[in-house]
């Protein structure tokens, strides 16, 4: 925008510039030939005196001494056809000249000034100075150079100008476009300096600090109300617990006492993750994705379901928290046994370029699955949506398709964890 401006001011400079500067050269060109006629026929006219009155040889000798500055060549034309001067033949001009009165006739390489002197007894005899194109034209040059100097002068300082002016309207806009990027970022503490600019983008810069106070505030309001849901879900959980513990078969509350330990787990951290703001979210997403693995792979012992996995020797950092992926995987596995028979395969692999794939061989997908609420098997549908979420979270991408296996085939792509 900057050099946008300046262009344009430039733009419109140099039409000013040039509209009055072009004229004016014209001008000065002008002025010097009249200035250059002038004197031209002010020298003839002082000869008419002499061609009047002087005897031949004193005219003679006097138009010599003019013509010693050979810069305006001078010639006289009696009545009687005589010729003093540089010997220059009776031009269509002086003809013309003689019959009528004095005048001047411009030519391609200067002008021709011709003054008539009558009353002679032979009759009338005419003057000739002839201005060469140098001499109409003289001073032009400079005069023009000054002129060009000046123009290119005045151009500049109007862009400089220009410049500036531009400066102190961008500058606001680049604080309010790095502001907007913090916090887009997640920083809602980063505001724009209300005072600098002018008014339209002082009042932008307002505006957008109210606006981020109120999400700041939304934010705030809408993690305490998630917290207290959370907390809420404490109550049935140590109902369940107590009724896990009541159990005789020691074997199987021990079982429901630890999945009541995992929910309480995932509660607390619910409610952690959403009373904390995090800066950098992060984690091995090999130990996440083992340890849910582990987890899953107990349930599908029971259903007789065969598990294979991929997973990368050694850790391999991702830009999503363990809670967030951990959820992520809970959903794509949690899809695979809630809607495929006992027995049927799965597959996970995660691979070093931080592509997480979950596939099953059962009986495939719907088409419509993945949108959040849409689900083809009487669920939720929110499940694809949870791993939709923290794959873009992560700066990554979502896509279903059709599995090798023959069933559904999910693959979440994760961004590298970049430090600040």
């Amino acid at each position: 925008m900057r050099w946008r401006l300046a262009l344009l001011v430039a733009a419109a400079m140099s039409l000013v510039l040039l509209a009055f500067l072009v004229p004016l050269a014209l001008l000065l060109r002008g002025v010097a030939a009249d200035r250059a006629v002038s004197a031209a026929t002010t020298q003839a006219q002082s000869l008419g005196v002499l061609v009047a009155t002087a005897d031949p040889q004193s005219l003679r000798l006097a138009v010599e001494q003019v013509n010693v500055d050979a810069r305006r060549p001078v010639t006289v034309y009696l009545p009687d056809g005589t010729v003093v001067g540089p010997a220059v033949g009776r031009t269509p001009a002086v003809s013309l000249a003689a019959r009528t009165t004095t005048l001047s006739v411009e030519h391609a390489d200067g002008r021709e000034v011709l003054v008539v002197v009558q009353g002679l007894p032979e009759g009338t005899a005419v003057i000739r100075v002839f201005v060469p194109l140098a001499e109409l034209r003289k001073g032009v040059a400079r005069a023009w150079l000054v002129l060009a100097l000046l123009g290119v002068g005045l151009l500049a300082v109007g862009v400089a100008v220009a410049d500036r002016l531009a400066v102190m309207v961008v500058r606001p806009i680049r604080t309010l476009a790095t502001v907007s990027d913090a916090l887009a970022g997640g920083d809602l503490d980063r505001r724009a300096p209300a005072a600098v600019g002018p008014p339209e983008v002082r009042a932008v810069a307002a505006a957008l600090n109210q606006l981020a106070a109120r999400i700041r505030d939304l934010l705030r309001h809408e993690r305490e109300r998630v917290a207290d849901l959370s907390h809420r879900m404490r109550t049935p959980m140590t109902a369940l617990r107590l009724d896990a513990e009541g159990l005789r078969d020691q074997a199987e509350a021990a079982r429901i006492l630890a999945h009541v330990a995992a929910l309480d787990s995932a509660v607390t951290t619910v409610i952690e993750d959403t009373r904390r703001e995090r800066d950098l979210p992060s984690c091995d997403a090999t130990a996440v994705v083992a340890e849910r693995i582990r987890f899953w792979t107990v349930l599908a012992e029971d259903q007789q379901r065969p598990v294979e996995t991929d997973l990368p020797a050694g850790p391999l950092p991702v830009a999503v928290s363990a809670a967030d992926l951990a959820a992520c995987v809970d959903a794509l596995l949690g899809n695979v046994f809630a809607h495929t028979e006992e027995g049927v395969a799965v597959a996970v692999t995660l691979d070093p370029r931080r592509v997480l794939t979950v596939q099953d061989a059962g009986p495939g997908f719907d088409p419509a699955a993945g949108a959040r609420g849409v689900s083809g098997a009487g669920s939720t549908g929110l499940g694809l949506d949870i791993a939709r979420r923290t794959a873009e979270a992560a700066g990554g991408t979502l896509t279903v398709d059709r599995a090798p296996l023959g069933g559904a085939r999910v693959t979440v792509t994760l961004s590298a964890l970049t430090e600040p």
